[in-house]
C-alpha cells in the first residue's frame, strides 16, 4: 500500500512540475507578444509623426531582451 501511495505522490509531483512549466511558458508568450504589440505601436506612431526613434529602439530592446531569455516563440503565430 505504501508503495502504490509513493508513485501516486511522485506523479502528482510531476503533474504539478509540468503545469507550473506550462504556466511559465504562457506566460513567456504574452509578455513577448505585448513587446512585440509595443514594437508595431512605437513603429506606427513614429512613422505618422507622432512617435520617436528613441521609443521605437526602446520597444525594440525590450523585444529582443525577452527574445534572449525566452526564445522567439513569441515570433510564430
Amino acid at each position: 500500500m505504501a508503495g502504490f501511495l509513493d508513485r501516486a505522490k511522485e506523479q502528482a509531483q510531476r503533474g504539478i512540475t509540468q503545469g507550473k512549466h506550462k504556466i511559465d511558458e504562457v506566460q513567456a508568450q504574452r509578455a513577448g507578444g505585448d513587446l512585440l504589440k509595443s514594437l508595431g505601436a512605437a513603429y506606427y506612431a513614429e512613422r505618422h509623426g507622432t512617435g520617436s526613434p528613441d521609443a521605437t529602439q526602446r520597444a525594440l530592446q525590450a523585444l529582443e531582451s525577452h527574445i534572449a531569455t525566452h526564445g522567439d516563440g513569441v515570433l510564430r503565430s
